[in-house]
């Protein structure tokens, strides 16, 4: 199922995981060939895909919400 970005943050290992308009978290690695999302590394990358729909697997499989960090950052 299709969700919007509404924000980020960093995990436990320094990754950026997105988190989603469903209450989802998702992580977002630009790890060339495997994964290339260059917008991750900059602050402007990641605000300009803010509301950009990833496909949240843990919709469809019916997960609960992911715990929200305490702090936010972008």
């Amino acid at each position: 199922m299709k969700q919007p970005i509404t924000g980020y943050h960093k995990d436990e290992e320094d990754h950026w995981v997105a988190q989603l308009a469903c209450g989802h978290n998702q992580h977002v690695r630009h790890q060339p060939p495997w994964v290339n999302r260059p917008w991750v590394i900059t602050p402007d990358g990641r605000q300009s895909m803010l509301g950009f729909e990833l496909d949240c697997k843990k919709c469809d499989e019916g997960v609960p919400r992911d715990p929200q960090p305490a702090s936010e950052r972008c």
